[in-house]
This record gives C-alpha cells, structure tokens and sequence, in this order.
C-alpha cells in the first residue's frame, strides 16, 4: 500500500488508494496544512461545499476578510486557525497583470516591503494575530504576474513555517511566537534563459516528521534541504544541478521507505527523507516546472510544460537510479505510462476517484484514467478568454476551478465533462483555495472570502 506520509491517520481514506497521514499534532478532518492540503492532494473529506453563490447579495458567502499587499500563497487551516501570508509594497499601488501572455519583464519595484503572516478565525473571518517577518527591499524582483509572497505556508499543528524566499524562512508556533529563522541566500527563480528576467520564488515548504523541507532551485546552486522543526538545525542538504523551478515537495512513504519527490527539468527525483541521499532520477520535460507532484493508485505523477514539451509522468515510487525515458518510449520498468504532449505549465494536476485531472493555463482540461494513462476526455473551460493558475481542489463530489480573474467553475467528475456551476468572487484570484468542514477559503487579490452553505 502507497501512503503519503507517515504518523497518525488523517481520518480519511481517499479515492486514490492511499491514506493520507500527517505527523505532529493529530490532524482533524477539517485540517488543510500547506499547499493543496495534506501533500498536495487538493482533496478534502467532510461536509459538502457550497456550489453556488454571489457576492453581490451575500449569498452564501460567510465572511470577507481584506488583506493587505499582494501575496499569491494559498490559506492554509489547522483548528480554527487560518494562515496566509502577504508582502506590502512602499509603493501606493501594487500592480498585477494577469492573462495569457509571454512578457518576461520583471517589476521594478526598489521600495521597502513588509512581509506579514497573518492567523484568521476560521468562523469569524477576523484577525487574529499579524507578524511582520522581515522589512527591507526584495533581494530579487518579481514577475509582472507574480509577487512577493508566493510560497504557501504550512503548519504541523504546533509550528507554523513560513518561507519568503530570498528574505527568508520563518518559523513561529500557533499563537504567533518567532521560533527561528533562517537565511537561505538569495533565492532568485527567474527565468535561466535570461537571468536579468527575476520572477521571484515560489516553492512552499513543507512539515513532516519533525522536519522543515524547502526545495531550492534556483540560478545557480540549487538545493533541497531539511530542517528541525524546533531548533532550525539543519539535518541534510543535498545539492541539485537544476534551473529554477517552482514546484514544491511532496513526502511519499512506501514499501518501507520515505521519500521526498520533486518535480525540475534536469531532475524529476525522490530523496530520502532521513539523509537526503537521491534515490532516483529522471531528465527531460518543460524547462519552468512549477506543478507540484501528486500521488494516488501506487503512481507518483509529475507534470511541467514550456520549452518544447508538455509531458505527464506517472512514477512508480519504488524507483531507483536514473528512470529517464528513452527516446520514443512513453514507459519503462519504473514509468508505468507517460504523455509528451498533455501536461501543465501552471497547475499541480489533481487525483480524483479513478482519474487524473490536468488543466493547461489556457483552461484547457484533461481527464485521463489514473492507471492506464488513457485520456478520456478534454474540454475547454471558460471558452479560453482567460488564464488559469490556481490549482483545483475536489470535495464531495464536486471539483473547482479557479480562473485569474475570479470565475470558479464546479465540475462533477466522471467519464464526461458534466459543469454544474459557475460563480464569480469579483476579483482577481492567483491562489489555490483551502477547504474545511464544508467551507471553501478563496484567497483573491484583496481578500481571504469564505464561502458556506446558509442554512
């Protein structure tokens, strides 16, 4: 049996075929830790979420919370606690172009910025708590779609890690305190073709174990690195020969071993979780990966784009050495299938029951059978008038997909596209949202907006 993780069961097993565990505190079913939830499935068990709303007549809509700045980083929950982060220019305004475009240009912005984590009431919507980490000019300028607070926090329920890239990692305990910090160096993930073209960083870490995991591509010496969770004693680094990536870890524990996978362009891999020794690799694939690895039905499944290809691997995860495919080959003894041409520039691709869902940042959406790599069907959402970035998440049934400018479109899944509603949060919305207890958390360019069923 395949699981992610390893500790005490989260509460649920999901259609993937793979418990899903977290260690530290005991993880509630209404627990959504880092990015995409517990190892970035996306998938969250409980009550069902709304599927309609409207922010003009408050339909639905629980609470609307506005934060400050610009930050990309999704919401994360432990409790009735809620997390998100955001960084606040000197500048009056803040710019923000989103769209399908290919302006690699980054922003020039040399004022004093302020990095703030901010804890929520999860009913209320109110603030609880506010941290400014760090203040001073970003080391490396961002992306005209990107900002400076990118990396999606994550908490064990007793540590809260928070990683502004180049002004560093942060890690406080749930009421708040600064635990420690550490420098990590100037992170710069721009684009290695054109160094001068700064995009800023945008890998979240992740807590397991007792450990803190950031992965580190960069322009030049790239890293992946494991810290203590209580002291910021740093257990392992290992170096990668890698671009700058954005993509972030993912922990997979079978057959007796744990590992921590990654996606990048040289280096799609797994390491070991104890040691950071690498147990496996594999080459090829888009030159920017920024999807996150996900897991389910014994396959680890790994997507980037740009460059020339667009591939989906699905890895078998007792891999070991270099598993590169051949030229023309779509599998091998440790690649059970894989595509050239069906991947994501932007999106963590998502499990859900028997398929594999990948959505293109044009709107482009895939459903293919998780085991056989069969594609079943593709359909455009949205009608391709706007971009997609923001990653899908499934509850219940149902799975949401978030455009830039703030339309969140709700699918059944299945062996047919089946779109049973389209609603509007009126703002532009970057982030991938949380869900708890039947509540979506949508994090727009202003605000952190709850969406639940009024009864």
């Amino acid at each position: 049996m395949l699981r992610i993780g390893r500790g005490r069961v989260f509460g649920w097993v999901v259609a993937l075929g793979a418990v899903v565990t977290i260690s530290g505190a005991v993880a509630g079913q209404g627990d959504w830790p880092s990015f995409r939830g517990t190892r970035a499935a996306g998938v969250a068990p409980g009550a069902e979420a709304p599927t309609s709303w409207d922010m003009a007549s408050g339909t639905n809509i629980a609470w609307k919370t506005a934060i400050p700045g610009l930050g990309h980083s999704s919401p994360v929950i432990w409790g009735d606690k809620l997390f998100v982060t955001t960084a606040i220019s000197g500048k009056k305004k803040d710019s923000l172009r989103v769209g399908l475009y290919g302006d690699i240009k980054p922003v020039n912005d040399s004022t004093i910025h302020r990095f703030i984590v901010y804890c929520l009431d999860k009913k209320t919507g109110k603030i609880l708590w506010e941290k400014t980490a760090h203040e001073g000019v970003p080391a490396v300028k961002r992306h005209t779609k990107a900002t400076h607070a990118n990396a999606t926090p994550a908490t064990d329920g007793k540590h809260l890690a928070v990683l502004f890239g180049s002004e560093g990692l942060y890690v406080y305990d749930m009421q708040g305190k600064l635990l420690w910090k550490k420098d990590l160096g100037v992170l710069d993930a721009g684009f290695f073709r054109v160094p001068e073209a700064q995009w800023e960083y945008g890998s979240s870490p992740i807590v397991h174990d007792g450990r803190v995991i950031v992965l580190c591509d960069v322009q030049g010496d790239s890293f992946i690195a494991a810290f203590d969770v209580e002291t910021g004693k740093e257990l392992w680094r290992t170096a990668r020969d890698e671009v700058p990536t954005w993509g972030s870890p993912t922990v997979v524990e079978s057959e007796g071993r744990t590992q921590v996978v990654v996606n990048g362009w040289k280096h799609i891999g797994g390491y070991d979780m104890q040691t950071g020794k690498e147990l496996w690799r594999m080459t090829g694939g888009g030159d920017i990966p920024v999807p996150t690895p996900v897991v389910g039905h014994g396959l680890i499944f790994v997507t980037n784009a740009h460059g020339g290809m667009a591939p989906i691997y699905a890895i078998r995860p007792g891999a070991e050495g270099d598993v590169s495919l051949k030229d023309g080959a779509s599998s091998n003894d440790h690649v059970a299938w894989s595509h050239e041409r069906d991947g994501a520039y932007m999106q963590t691709p998502l499990v859900y029951g028997d398929h594999l869902y990948v959505c293109r940042d044009n709107g482009l959406l895939s459903c293919i059978d998780a085991k056989s790599g069969a594609v079943l069907w593709k359909t455009r959402v949205g009608g391709g008038g706007s971009g997609f970035t923001a990653s899908m998440v499934a509850t219940a049934g149902k799975v949401y997909v978030t455009s830039e400018t703030g339309d969140i479109h709700v699918f059944e899944p299945g062996a047919e596209y089946n779109e049973v509603a389209v609603n509007a949060l009126d703002e532009v919305t970057m982030a991938t949202p949380a869900i708890s207890d039947g509540t979506l958390y949508f994090r727009t360019r202003g605000h952190v907006v709850a969406v639940a069923e009024k009864k």
